[in-house]
């Protein structure tokens, strides 16, 4: 058996610049970890708090030379009140029925994954019709993730992929019914996994990168208190106090 090795022991490597996804006219620059070192959930967990994510078993963390847009944040659950708006996205979805899954192709989550991506990110990247690549994309061998089905009256309006950390959840990507966003199922699936990790006494729901400039990311400041990773330091924004902005 191949011994796994501490985080002191694992050797990063930086990408090549390549066109940034979030802000246009910027290269980014991704640290990555030795794709064939051995991983598990608790070196993961480790490296979380530290600002890394994982892109199918790939984990990376932005590290790009001359900008530090890209802030990772964290809910710390128990703190969490949530506000009117969310209150109200909880009580319309009361109906939705929630069930987590092992990782594992799914032709439904598939068909539904596939929708989505044809009308929120047509021709883009991610829009692949191969069910092995998608696949390899929302999982790895090596975690510990869910696939969390959201289903009213039976219809599967949405999937959110979680992986489960020592510490936290870790929230890997969110997938819904086009014709159902009324019901805001983003956010809905946000909520469920804060209420989630709350049942299996967690402490953080990891959502990622928010980037000041980027509207894409500006649903992540909506969930109070919230926790940025900035020069290595966890900082706290209780609501009411402004976000930092970086140029």
């Amino acid at each position: 058996m191949t011994a796994k090795p501490s985080l002191n022991q694992l050797a990063f490597f930086a990408s090549r610049p390549h066109p940034c996804s979030y802000l246009s006219g910027r290269d980014t620059v991704n640290l990555f970890t030795d794709p064939d070192a051995p991983m598990d959930t608790a070196i993961y967990s480790r490296l979380a708090d530290f600002g890394f994510r994982r892109s199918g078993s790939h984990i990376y963390r932005p590290r790009c030379p001359q900008c530090q847009a890209c802030l990772p944040v964290r809910i710390p659950v128990n703190a969490f009140q949530p506000n009117r708006a969310q209150r109200r996205t909880l009580k319309a979805n009361q109906d939705v029925q929630a069930t987590p899954r092992s990782a594992a192709f799914n032709e439904e989550h598939f068909t539904l994954y596939r929708r989505y991506m044809a009308s929120r990110h047509p021709g883009g990247s991610m829009d692949d019709p191969d069910p092995k690549r998608y696949l390899e994309f929302l999982s790895s061998p090596w975690s510990e993730t869910l696939f969390v089905e959201f289903r009213l009256q039976g219809r599967l309006m949405a999937v959110s992929v979680l992986d489960v950390l020592a510490q936290g959840l870790s929230a890997v990507y969110t997938f819904f019914e086009p014709e159902l966003s009324e019901r805001s199922p983003g956010r809905h699936s946000v909520l469920w996994a804060i209420g989630e990790a709350q049942r299996r006494g967690l402490n953080y729901l990891y959502l990622g990168y928010w980037i000041a400039a980027s509207p894409k990311m500006h649903y992540k400041q909506e969930y109070r208190p919230l926790e940025l990773l900035h020069e290595g330091q966890w900082h706290h924004f209780g609501r009411g106090v402004a976000l930092p902005k970086h140029e």
